[in-house]
Parts: C-alpha cells; structure tokens; sequence
C-alpha cells in the first residue's frame, strides 16, 4: 500500500465503453457561450458562430463539407436517423442489409424496419466476426456495416463493403461509433454516424450525410441541423464531438502504436491463463478480448471491479437475467462461452504502470472466479 495508507488509483479498461473525457475537450468547453444559437441577439449569436466553427472542425477532420456535418443527441441517434431516415426516403423499394455481428443499435432499427415491412437481409459473419462483401444481396438499397466490431474490435472490410454496395446501386450507413479514434474512417461512405463519448467528447453524436444523400427527420419542430434535426441545438455537445474529432485525427497514429503495446500484453495475460482469446488479428489496437467456458461474465466484472480494474464483457444484463453476446453466437462460439466473455480495452490515459499492476492482479481475480464457477 502507499505511503499515508491511500489504495493505488483505479484501473481503467472500458475505454471502448466509454472513454474518458479529453483534457482539450473540457478546455474547449470553458469559452462555448451560453446563447440559444437560433436566437438572434449577440448573446444567440454567439452561440452560433461556436456552433459553426465546431461545424468546420468536424468537416475538416472528416474530410466533409460543413452542410454533410449534422450533430445528434448520441451515437445511437445518429444510427437511428441514419437507417430510419434513409429507409423512408427508400419507400421500400429494395432490401436492407447488414451483418448478425453489428450492434444492437443497427440490428434493433433493421428489425423494426422489417416489422414495418421492409425486407431485411441479415448476412453472418466468420469465425472472427467479420463480414463477407459479396454477402450482401441482389436488390439491397440500404446497406450498414460496422467500422469495426464493438465487442471484439475486428476491423470490418468497409472499403469493399462501400465498392459492392455501390456496384448495386445501393446507399451505405457505415456505423463508425466505435473505432475512429484508432482507425481512419475509408472515403466513399453516403452515412456515418458517430458517438461523442467514444471519442472522449463526453456527450452528444454526429451524423455525415454525403452531399446528395437525403434522410428524412426522426424530430420535427424546426429548421435546425439543415432541416435533419429539429430541435434546440447543443452547442457544448457539438463543440465537445468537434474538438474531440480534431484531437484523435490529430494524434490517432502515435496512440494506437501505444494502444497496441497495451492489448498485446493484456492478450498474453489472458491466454496465460486459459481464455479463448476471440476477435480478429486485425482488431482496433485497444481491444484484448477473450471468452472462458463455465464462468459467466458479471461474476469476472464483478470480481475486477472488487479489485479495483474496471471492464465490461459481452454479455448483458436485461431483465434480472444474462443474456449471451450476439457478437460471439454468431462468430460460432458456445452459448457457455458467449456467456463467459470478457473485453479489456485500453485508452489514451492507460499508462505503462497500469498494465503491470493490472497483469499483477487479473490473473488471481480470475483463479477465483473459476473456483466458484
């Protein structure tokens, strides 16, 4: 223990669930005023013109016009607008597809899709949890794929997904949430949504929506947003997903060399003692993830959390009960070990330090979870 009795700082290991707020953001968010950007007087004004710089910094970052930038509420937001949106515009002329891998934010807005009869493909996916290109189907006019897995981090072939889609004339969601703070986004995508507090922005989302590409609003009430969103604009959300954008675009490549070293340790660590390490050797650098049969993933989290290293698995808690990930069932894997997943992802503040403690710890914690399994 340290010296004056203080327990060593928590470890931190959910950055893919939510990261931890930028230190540029929270500077960013000292001089944002407090105007309604809709309001004309100088105190609106003010807002607005906050608001249209965070507007060109995100175009900038993205590579996008200002008028292709919309901001949301969420990254689920963004999804729903995105798949909804175009679906309408659509009129059910064609199918929707997509992978049995892709969050639930995707795969709940295509089913209710398919409730309002829209027809659905929803292709599967290898061994590593990535999707086929040529398994989209013959008369898909809306396709959504992951920029990369949020459960095990594969990196999905998106180039090819967005050259096949189009070769088929149809439009291309691609749900870019989780991963570009690692990986650049590929060109060529129609709509793309992103999440504010998997950036380290904290709060609100961003959807791009390529020049020429319509969606209709999920909100009406107003103009805001070039008519995509009504609704008082967030100026500090928007400014905190802009800021946030700049720093990962800015600083992306020098932090996944650091991520990489981090989950490649944490990987070892977990196949030393005795998991399925699952995913893809093409991952985003942050992501060490893994399944063990006859555990189950609350009893491990549990436990680390008790050890003071936070994490997440697969498997979540819905109704008092635990459901298996969707991710892993449909990479093939056990029901018993899609119950028992594990994901251990590292951020921009993990440090050195924090990996050998963490190596020091897991390794006892999940003994003990196996002898109560």
């Amino acid at each position: 223990m340290p010296s004056g009795g203080q327990t060593p700082h928590r470890i931190y290991l959910d950055d893919a669930g939510s990261a931890p707020v930028l230190p540029e953001v929270r500077a960013a968010l000292l001089d944002v005023p407090a105007g309604n950007a809709s309001s004309p007087h100088l105190e609106g004004r003010e807002a607005r013109a906050s608001l249209d710089r965070a507007r060109d910094v995100a175009a900038h970052s993205l590579g996008a016009k200002r008028t292709e930038i919309t901001f949301v509420s969420s990254g689920t937001e963004a999804v729903n607008l995105a798949l909804f949106g175009a679906a309408r515009r659509l009129h059910k002329r064609g199918a929707i597809a997509t992978w049995a891998a892709e969050h639930q934010a995707v795969l709940a807005c295509v089913r209710r899709l398919q409730a309002d009869g829209h027809e659905v493909h929803i292709a599967g996916v290898d061994h590593e949890g990535r999707a086929d290109p040529d398994s989209i189907a013959t008369g898909a006019i809306l396709v959504s794929i992951g920029l990369a897995n949020n459960e095990v981090g594969t990196v999905q072939p998106v180039a090819a997904v967005i050259e096949r889609a189009h070769e088929l004339g149809a439009l291309v969601h691609v749900d870019a949430c989780a991963g570009p703070r690692w990986i650049p986004i590929p060109a060529g995508a129609d709509l793309v949504s992103i999440s504010g507090p998997k950036l380290g922005a904290g709060r609100g989302g961003l959807l791009y929506v390529k020049d020429g590409t319509r969606v209709d609003p999920l909100l009406f009430g107003g103009p805001q947003e070039w008519g995509r969103r009504a609704g008082h604009e967030d100026v500090w959300a928007a400014v905190a997903v802009a800021t946030a954008l700049a720093v990962c675009k800015r600083q992306r490549e020098a932090r996944a060399k650091t991520a990489e070293v981090h989950s490649l340790a944490l990987r070892q660590l977990l196949a030393e003692v005795g998991a399925e390490l699952t995913g893809s050797n093409r991952r985003l650098p942050n992501f060490a993830t893994c399944a063990f049969s006859g555990r189950r993933g609350e009893d491990m989290l549990l436990a680390l959390d008790l050890a003071g290293i936070a994490a997440s698995s697969g498997s979540a808690c819905a109704s008092g009960s635990l459901d298996p990930s969707h991710v892993l069932l449909a990479m093939g894997l056990s029901l018993d070990a899609a119950l028992g997943s594990l994901r251990l992802t590292t951020g921009y503040a993990t440090t050195d330090e924090e990996i050998s403690r963490a190596s020091a710890t897991i390794p006892s914690v999940l003994k003990r979870t196996a002898a109560h399994a």
